[in-house]
């Protein structure tokens, strides 16, 4: 149990350390490296301990278990403004583009139909950096850097019971804690926007906790035929005090709730295909999904609008997502097992609310994925994923006001990231 707990500790300060740009919204594509290679299925087919994070049902199906990880991930983000705007020009996002993520499961058997576990990951983030700043936030002085960073991390203990041979259900505490920092926003720090002016920008890293629930449902159906549900509530937050000038309900970000139901078939004795769909309400959370700055608005002072800060105040403007996940993996022998996946989420962001997404430009919409697992003599594994996140641009459509002198953004991403796990029956 030491090693555990020391384990945890790690995993905890590292991902608390660390920041990243998920790829479903500002969700991961899957949790844990297996379900990762598979384009982040997870919730009929859940194959070690962090990924009971998506399902906590799972957890009585895998055993005493413990699992390890860590994540290369590298996204590449950029900005074009377009004419006439007077800071036209294309601006690169990514003076830090390197983040390097862990994940960690734990599974106790109380007997061998209930289970305690533990499954410890970052839930995405949002990071942006211009070294050389974006005028249209910073002001026209140049060489100010515009910045923001947004991680998460979700701490998940679990119980799971298998209610008969057949069906097992589960429940997670998803107790979350969130840290952000932004730099370079001045123009927005002043009473014609704000209602917290000083609590906008260039204010130290600020900290907020907060929990949920996350309950599940997991079914054998018929020999060749799994299926899966999921719940997380909505993920209330303690607000973001240093900025709470900034998002809406002076400074709440709350995590938004979201649900899916998945399938797996076993097609041959060592081929498995599943299927996921999953629901992202993040136009839920007013900070998220409230309307961003757009052409046809002025500033909120002279136009009687709420201001930044106030509960009706500018948004990112993201609409909910539907996230459509397939994968496949091919048990070659004993010692190797094989995955591929694709994963689809429309971008959540519209041409219009390009602007303040300039900040955070999670566009990104196909996903390909590959991963296999090497099994060891001593029944340990090693497991490896890879991720591709193709290339997508949202144009920006009437997405700058006028009074900041027009033109559009249009806002790019694309990713890549590769993965390696650990983990053993215990």
């Amino acid at each position: 149990m030491k090693l555990i707990k020391s384990m945890t500790a790690v995993a905890v300060t590292s991902l608390v350390a660390t920041s990243a740009w998920a790829t479903n919204g500002y969700a991961p594509h899957g949790i844990g490296q297996k379900s990762k290679g598979m384009g982040g299925v997870g919730i009929a087919l859940v194959q070690d301990t962090v990924g009971a994070g998506m399902n906590p049902a799972g957890m009585v199906l895998l055993g005493n278990r413990v699992d390890a990880g860590l994540e290369w991930f590298r996204p590449s983000r950029k900005t074009e403004i377009m004419a006439p705007n007077p800071f036209a020009g294309s601006y690169s996002a990514n003076d830090r583009q390197n983040f390097f993520v862990p994940e960690f499961g734990y599974n106790y058997m109380l007997n061998d139909r209930m289970s305690l576990g533990v499954s410890v990951f970052g839930n995405g983030g949002m990071n942006t950096d211009y070294a050389n700043g974006i005028p249209l936030f910073t002001g026209v002085m140049s060489g100010k850097r515009t910045s923001i960073d947004l991680m998460q991390l979700f701490v998940v203990p679990t119980f799971a019971w298998k209610i008969n041979d057949q069906h097992s259900i589960g429940i997670g505490l998803n107790l979350a804690a969130q840290q952000f920092t932004a730099v370079g926003l001045q123009n927005f720090d002043n009473p014609a926007f704000t209602s917290s002016p000083g609590k906008v920008t260039n204010n130290d890293p600020d900290w907020s906790y907060g929990a949920g629930l996350r309950i599940g449902w997991v079914g054998q159906i018929t020999d060749r035929v799994t299926l899966g549900a999921t719940y997380q509530t909505r993920t209330y937050m303690s607000e973001f005090d240093d900025y709470k000038g900034l998002f809406a309900e002076q400074g709440d970000f709350d995590i938004p709730e979201n649900f899916g139901a998945g399938i797996a078939f076993k097609a041959t004795p060592k081929l498995t295909l599943a299927f996921d769909i999953m629901r992202i309400n993040y136009s839920s959370v007013n900070s998220i999904g409230n309307k961003g700055p757009s052409g046809s608005m002025g500033p909120p002072a002279m136009t009687g609008t709420p201001l930044l800060g106030e509960s009706g105040g500018w948004g990112f403007g993201w609409d909910d997502q539907t996230v459509y996940k397939l994968g496949a993996a091919y048990e070659y022998n004993a010692d190797w097992t094989f995955r591929a996946g694709w994963n689809h989420g429309s971008s959540p962001i519209s041409g219009s609310e390009t602007l303040f997404n300039v900040l955070a430009p999670g566009v990104v919409e196909d996903h390909l994925t590959l991963g296999a697992t090497w099994t060891l003599d001593n029944g340990q594994e090693v497991t490896f994923s890879y991720m591709h996140a193709f290339e997508n641009t949202v144009k920006g459509n009437n997405s700058i006001p006028a009074w900041m002198g027009g033109g559009e953004a249009d806002i790019s991403m694309y990713q890549d990231s590769f993965g390696v796990a650990w983990g053993m029956d215990l």
